[in-house]
């Protein structure tokens, strides 16, 4: 579960050198490294530890006077090209390069980052400019890209610059419903009434006669499905072969979506879910793995707003472990659902509850403190989901960082309950702490900056069965610390310590379990240490895994490690010899059931 604390960040962009529309195009974040596309500049900026501009291109006046606004981007998958198509259909394809110019901290510190170069490596008209089209968003794979067009169509380009022409999705065989829903214009890529693509010389593609546009486009590349949305609210889902994007002929129209209403979509790949956005501002679910079925809806009807207050649904953001969504609205705010439907957090003020009388915001109201006041355009997670970046509509000035917490697991496979809970942070810990008042007290823990500071982000947290003792994990090593002494202990050899690449914390006891990857033979340990003393020297046991868990717990002097799809181990822990710095303890494991 996820939960907001602090204040939003705000991270400036550089102002327009000429008018401009005023409208941020496209925002996105993957390898910690973050792309804005402003109407005439694009900006580069570091997503993790130290938020720091990279790189960015600025378009002459003289350009964009000829060429037209960015319009629509993407960033390849490999983040090393970004593809911009301007408001006069011209597309430029930009390279990024990384220069070995370092990034220092206070003229000091270094930081890993380097400075990057962005550069024009192409820029030529489409071939539909001249036909009075809008289009839609793009999508892409490694080799090539799709948009979409309003007269139905979805157009063709590859990474390296060539245009291979417009196409509609075929309709598969036992898709009647689709068909007859889809009418003649979704045929097989051949038109029934239609005209030639204006595509190279060697593409024998057609664009068919359509009566709807397509307005956006979602594309997964695991699950291997496309998502056309057409301006009328119908959504189709298509599957896409192995070959990719590029075979036209391979694209084909599965099923319908959706009530009708849809006005955007998202997909979370690992818990194959698509996230649907609606004109009545409800977002609804629906399981992929279930032949689409409907999951359920969330909307904020219930706290007492309606589609008037906030708008239609604008964008979705799925977080990287695909647990929460975030959900913003064209006309105002943003709000994180979790996928059974819980609230976890919204920008939008609670000023009641009944839906009768919605809360309209009224112009002498003072607002001025609530984030996204104006709509939101575009969100994106960071790649460990601490961070909610967001663009205000109609924004081309700042981007607004959310920063989130993920709650520390306080009850396990086992049924064991564990007194203490644990919020953690990219840098910190949010310990929640009661009061006879009954109200709830969060003391914000920071780590060490000797060690966050080369081994940011936490990963992983794991409490003791008393609450009393706290193990953290970031890149490398692990820290331990002591809330009675308030004291952290570490390791006093470094070298041993960036040897360690923990996924997975346990307490057995006094003793922290360490789920440890050898990356210098691909093969997964368990590291037993004593509370009191990290080091290699008191290392109590290591035990060789079969692969990666899915699942560990402990119970008593048991522990439970399982491997995919449902392989359990349990092992039965004996500790002979008194656990302490004075004596040499010695701890044993057999197995008690595989």
């Amino acid at each position: 579960m996820y939960m907001a604390y602090g204040w939003p960040q705000v991270i400036p962009l550089e102002l327009p050198n000429c008018a401009s529309t005023q409208q941020i195009v496209y925002l996105k974040v993957v390898n910690r490294l973050l792309l804005v596309v402003c109407p005439t500049h694009l900006e580069l900026w570091s997503s993790s530890q130290h938020r720091v501009r990279l790189g960015k291109y600025k378009r002459d006046a003289e350009s964009i006077r000829r060429e037209g606004e960015n319009l629509q981007a993407i960033w390849s998958p490999d983040t090393k090209l970004i593809a911009i198509l301007t408001s006069s259909f011209y597309l430029h394809i930009y390279k990024v390069q990384f220069t070995e110019k370092k990034i220092l901290i206070g003229g000091k510190q270094p930081t890993g980052l380097f400075l990057a170069n962005v550069s024009l490596l192409l820029g030529e008209q489409v071939p539909f400019a001249n036909n009075n089209l809008t289009v839609s968003n793009l999508i892409c794979d490694n080799k090539h890209m799709l948009i979409g067009l309003s007269d139905g169509s979805l157009y063709n380009i590859s990474w390296k610059g060539e245009f291979c022409g417009a196409f509609s999705p075929a309709v598969l065989p036992n898709s009647t419903i689709i068909a007859n829903k889809l009418s003649h214009h979704l045929g097989n890529g051949l038109p029934s009434v239609g005209v030639q693509a204006v595509g190279g010389s060697n593409h024998v593609n057609h664009v068919v006669s359509q009566t709807r546009a397509i307005v956006h486009l979602e594309f997964s590349i695991t699950l291997r499905l496309l998502f056309v949305l057409f301006s009328d609210g119908e959504l189709i889902q298509c599957s896409v072969s192995k070959r990719g994007l590029k075979h036209a002929e391979s694209i084909l129209v599965e099923r319908s979506l959706g009530s009708g209403e849809a006005v955007c979509a998202s997909v979370a790949p690992e818990q194959q879910i698509l996230a649907v956005g609606t004109r009545k501002g409800t977002v609804e679910l629906y399981d992929l793995a279930d032949s689409a079925s409907f999951m359920r809806s969330v909307s904020l009807h219930d706290w007492g707003y309606c589609a008037e207050d906030t708008g239609p649904v604008k964008c979705i953001a799925w977080t990287p472990d695909n647990s929460s969504f975030a959900v913003g609205w064209k006309l105002r705010g943003l709000t994180v659902w979790s996928i059974s439907g819980c609230r976890l957090m919204s920008t939008i003020r609670q000023i009641g509850l009944s839906s009768v009388s919605s809360p309209v915001v009224k112009p002498n109201q003072d607002l001025k403190y609530e984030p996204m006041m104006g709509g939101t355009s575009f969100m994106h997670w960071d790649e460990h989901g601490y961070r909610l970046y967001a663009i205000e509509e109609r924004s081309s000035e700042r981007i607004i960082a959310f920063s989130f917490g993920k709650c520390c697991l306080n009850r396990g496979v086992s049924g064991t309950t564990y007194a203490r809970q644990v919020i953690y942070g990219e840098d910190r810990l949010l310990i929640v702490q009661s009061e006879d008042t009954d109200e709830l007290k969060i003391l914000h823990l920071n780590l060490p900056v000797s060690y966050i500071s080369q081994n940011w982000p936490v990963l992983h947290v794991a409490a003791s069965r008393d609450g009393m003792y706290l193990a953290v994990a970031g890149r490398h090593g692990l820290i331990l610390y002591d809330i009675r002494l308030k004291r952290w202990r570490v390791f006093g050899d470094i070298t041993q310590e960036q040897q360690i690449q923990c996924q997975g914390l346990l307490w057995l006891g006094k003793i922290v379990v360490v789920c440890n990857y050898v990356d210098s033979s691909n093969t997964y340990e368990l590291l037993f240490y004593p509370r009191y003393h990290l080091d290699q020297s008191s290392l109590l046991c290591r035990k060789q895994l079969l692969t990666k868990p899915m699942v560990m717990d402990v119970y008593q002097d048991y522990l439970l490690v399982t491997y995919r799809p449902f392989d359990v181990h349990i092992y039965h822990v004996k500790l002979a010899g008194q656990l302490s710095p004075s004596s040499t303890p010695d701890l044993q494991y057999e197995s008690f059931q595989s």
